[in-house]
């Protein structure tokens, strides 16, 4: 489990993405680069991180199911996710 600390912040960097999204866009249009750099870091939709759902994991994210590799198998296991199943060969 990813620190809750780790998990605000990331929450906070989309919260600022989200506030900046159309003056950003606006000034990517205009070729506006000076203006660009004056907008917050965290303005900047690369700087949020995609992180699991369930334990805010940061690496092995699969962007189809929300959640990480770990987390996925888990819930493979357990018959929660519709179509995956145990691989036997």
């Amino acid at each position: 489990m990813a620190k809750k600390s780790w998990i605000q912040r990331n929450e906070k960097k989309a919260k600022v993405v989200a506030k900046y999204a159309e003056r950003r866009a606006a000034l990517k249009e205009a070729g506006d680069y000076e203006g660009l750099s004056k907008l917050p870091r965290n303005a900047s939709p690369c700087r949020v991180v995609n992180r699991c759902s369930v334990t805010g994991r940061k690496r092995a994210y699969y962007r189809k199911f929300g959640v990480s590799r770990l987390t996925l198998r888990e819930l493979a296991s357990q018959g929660l996710v519709p179509g995956m199943r145990r691989a036997s060969w």
